[in-house]
């Protein structure tokens, strides 16, 4: 692929500046994707943030109804004492027709000052847990407008240098803009060596979840990179990921930096399919092996979901979830 690459690019009369718009593009298509994963981590604690505070507001309306509850019954006990008169049990001792009578009622009013007396702390104790919700909830709701903010502002900066790249595009000759689309990216820092490994048997993947994740990952070949996107009509990168290994079962964190960590670190020679191949030093770019020395990823805007091998960039490690 390279090769072929390297030769549309030779047909096209060298001269300095298509060269560098191809370095621009490929840069702002970088910051792009690191813009695109800090975009997904705001996304997502927005998400969570937003279900977090749907729970506490749920919470509260029950507290309420409760603190309700509990002072209609204070209310009916205090009714219930003011109706056989609080006064002093000795003076009404005395003045009772009927001290046997008067006994019983007595425990009566005891009982029921007893039940007040609870009713009083349960419904102290639920007004300081209303309060202390209501208080975190505050800061969730504060939270959770800034990471709003967070996203809006990630999502420009994507916009812009997607354009940005576009418009750049745009200006190459069809050839070299032909080419720029076969050819994997580099970020300039090296490839790695890696081994010719094709031609060879891919090994198996290391359990049925990594194998049946692969199959996700393979049917969403051809399908859109949509920057922002988890499936199933079009991907990020890491997106990608996350919805594939959702197909098997399991859930990944949403973004490559966090995949990176989300399972065991493995050598890249111990590669097997299913396997998360993180690209670049600060891990903005994910592809899941696939054998054979190639991965499946979703490249940048306007390519689909494909294979490329997976020295197209430097890798910074392979992740076993």
């Amino acid at each position: 692929m390279l090769s072929a690459a390297a030769a549309a690019l030779g047909a096209v009369p060298a001269h300095a500046a298509p060269q560098a718009d191809t370095a621009e593009v490929d840069r702002l298509y970088q910051e792009a994707e690191q813009a695109t994963q800090a975009f997904d981590k705001a996304q997502e604690r927005a998400d969570t943030l937003r279900r977090e505070v749907r729970g506490a507001q749920d919470l509260i309306a029950r507290q309420q109804q409760h603190i309700n509850t509990l002072r209609e019954q204070l209310g009916s006990l205090a009714g219930a004492q003011y109706r056989t008169g609080a006064i002093d049990p000795t003076v009404a001792l005395l003045f009772s027709d009927d001290p046997a009578d008067y006994l019983d009622k007595a425990t009566t009013l005891d009982r029921i000052g007893s039940q007040q007396e609870g009713r009083l702390r349960e419904l102290q104790s639920a007004m300081r847990e209303i309060a202390q919700e209501r208080t975190a909830t505050a800061g969730k709701l504060a939270e959770l407008e800034k990471n709003r903010k967070a996203v809006a502002t990630h999502k420009r900066t994507v916009e812009h240098k997607l354009a940005k790249a576009r418009q750049l595009l745009n200006t190459l000759p069809p050839a070299q803009r032909a080419a720029f689309g076969r050819a994997s990216r580099d970020d300039g820092s090296g490839r790695l060596e890696l081994p010719d490994l094709t031609g060879l048997i891919a090994p198996a993947a290391p359990d049925a979840r990594a194998s049946a994740a692969l199959a996700a990952a393979r049917s969403a070949l051809g399908r859109p990179y949509v920057w922002g996107a988890s499936g199933p009509s079009g991907f990020d990168c890491s997106g990608l990921m996350q919805w594939s290994y959702a197909q098997a079962g399991m859930q990944l964190p949403r973004t490559s930096q966090e995949q990176r960590f989300a399972g065991r670190h493995i050598p890249l020679s111990e590669a097997r399919p299913g396997d998360l191949v993180i690209y670049r030093s600060d891990a903005s770019h994910v592809g899941m092996y696939a054998g054979n020395g190639q991965v499946i990823h979703a490249p940048y805007p306007g390519a689909a979901v494909r294979y490329d091998p997976v020295g197209m960039m430097p890798v910074a490690s392979v992740t076993r979830p």
